[in-house]
């Protein structure tokens, strides 16, 4: 709240970028820079490949375990993600329901949920984010007292979406014992025109005309469509820095607000909500996923900080550098044209006196002869 300069604060959004037309398919987005030479700019988004979380199916023939036979024997497999792993085991007559709410008590600890859909004779686990860092696998380390006349013969692991069928793979109770593993999906996307570097559903590009990170919504990340994600109207800091006056010579920055109601995102939540009474107070709220959310502020403010840090230093700095040197040479130019040259004139006026006094003894030498002569005649 404090933080101006020459009476101007930097951190409230002053030079942040105003925007309008945001699409619903945006879950968060920022712009750090961005210049264009009209009234706005628009940005659009092609998404060409749909984000994927890590997901396998659960075959377990029925609502319960049922091992067959007497109702014994017992499943101990390995649920792991990309936070880590668990080790779960279950006995038979155990059910859908017991074995969904287990493997979720642990999902801070593997990064994986499960799900059941009412009526189903599996579970669904999938990772609980987006993209190609995220994975479930299930290692079965034990089958005791399961024999291959119960309803549990085989387990099937497969990519539970609609969107990517090729990445179907079934496998048997034997390959189980192997381990199986599936892995996320990154959104692929251009953003006007510009491959986007892609991380879960977020997308981001940095270009000479447009730096900017954008969130996609679960539903907009999956699909493949074109829309328009927002326009940018006006804000921004920009600088001109080259001796000529265009926009190949502009650089802009902005700088988002970084007030407590902003720091974080719509997936963690923001900072403001760990106040006293809010959802993530640190006396009787959720404690981890606070803890989330402050690790999600730290990110963005130390990246703000470096953006600035590096904007100084390598462009605006550099740039002063640059025309100090330009000055200096030319201010030394200046003064070889306007200042004489001391030691040359010098050398000049020295040769100028000895050729005066050579051309001066000559002509007396010469002189002598004629005198000599009409001394003789007188």
């Amino acid at each position: 709240q404090s933080t101006n300069f020459q009476g101007i604060k930097l951190l409230n959004g002053n030079f942040d970028y105003q925007t309008s037309g945001v699409s619903a398919a945006l879950a968060d987005f920022r712009i750090n820079a961005a210049k264009f030479s009209g009234d706005s700019l628009d940005v659009d988004v092609v998404v060409t490949q749909s984000a994927q979380q890590g997901q396998l199916f659960l075959s377990l023939g029925g609502s319960t375990l049922d091992f067959g036979g007497a109702d014994s024997g017992a499943i101990t497999f390995e649920v792991t993600g990309s936070e880590g792993s668990r080790e779960l085991s279950f006995e038979s007559g155990t059910s859908l329901t017991d074995i969904v709410n287990a493997i979720n008590s642990f999902e801070d600890v593997t990064g994986v949920t499960a799900s059941a859909a009412s009526g189903a004779t599996g579970i669904t686990l999938s990772s609980t984010n987006f993209g190609s860092d995220e994975f479930v696998s299930v290692d079965v380390n034990n089958e005791a007292g399961i024999t291959a006349a119960s309803a549990q013969t085989g387990l099937y692991g497969f990519d539970a979406g609609s969107v990517d069928t090729t990445r179907i793979a079934a496998f048997n109770s034997t390959a189980a014992d192997n381990g199986v593993r599936d892995a996320g999906q990154d959104v692929n996307a251009t953003v006007n025109g510009i491959q986007a570097t892609a991380r879960g559903k977020t997308l981001t590009i940095n270009t000479d005309f447009l730096d900017t990170e954008i969130t996609l919504t679960t539903g907009a990340a999956q699909t493949l469509a074109t829309s328009n994600a927002f326009t940018i109207t006006g804000g921004g800091a920009d600088f001109q820095l080259s001796g000529e006056v265009s926009i190949a010579g502009r650089v802009t920055l902005g700088i988002q607000n970084t007030s407590t109601r902003l720091l974080g995102n719509s997936d963690v939540g923001f900072l403001d909500d760990l106040g006293s009474g809010k959802t993530f107070n640190v006396v009787n709220g959720d404690l981890e996923d606070a803890q989330k959310i402050v690790s999600e502020a730290i990110s963005q403010v130390s990246s703000t900080r470096g953006r600035l840090g590096a904007f100084q230093t390598n462009v605006v700095a550099s740039t002063q550098r640059s025309l100090s040197i330009s000055f200096e040479n030319t201010s030394a130019a200046e003064s070889i044209i306007r200042d004489a040259d001391f030691a040359e004139e010098t050398a000049s006026l020295t040769r100028s006196q000895i050729l005066t006094q050579a051309s001066t003894q000559i002509l007396t030498l010469a002189n002598q002869t004629p005198q000599s002569a009409l001394s003789l005649l007188g």
